[in-house]
């Protein structure tokens, strides 16, 4: 039987991002997204619907996600779920949690938009490429007039 697990997020940060390392280097970042739904009752009264979910990235992607998320900013992230199953040590009962293992991501809004802290001293600047020189004009296209066959 085939399967797919795929998930795609569009959320804004509940909090900073949690690095920590393994003990073999790796880095792991742990955030959370909140997720809004809008919708509208048949009675015509909005209403809105958020969805809190966690998510973990491994790697590199760990790494930029604490160097440069913060609360409140907005982030696109792509992933696949992951169950997390474990036995409660105060109750003693099995206990799970399903979360998202991120694999892509990708950060949204502008450095001074609207979730952004300000804190722009410590993000490498990006500098615009000149433009390129207008090439010199070339032969002109033959009219399907001037084409002898």
């Amino acid at each position: 039987m085939a399967s797919f697990n795929k998930v795609i997020l569009l959320g804004n940060l509940t909090r900073d991002p949690e690095v920590r390392y393994t003990p073999k280097g790796s880095a792991v970042a742990d955030l959370g997204i909140a997720v809004n739904r809008q919708y509208t009752l048949e009675n015509g009264e909005k209403r809105e619907e958020v969805t809190f979910v966690d998510v973990t990235f491994w790697g590199r992607t760990a790494e930029v996600a604490g160097e440069y998320l913060k609360k409140g900013r907005p982030v696109f992230i792509e992933g696949r779920l992951q169950l997390d199953t474990w036995d409660d040590k105060q109750s003693g009962q099995k206990r799970s949690r399903l979360k998202v293992i991120g694999e892509t991501m990708q950060m949204l809004g502008s450095r001074g938009g609207a979730g952004d802290t300000g804190d722009e001293g410590d993000r490498p600047t990006r500098s615009a490429k000149p433009a390129a020189p207008p090439k010199p004009p070339g032969p002109s296209e033959p009219d399907d007039d001037e084409i002898p066959f």
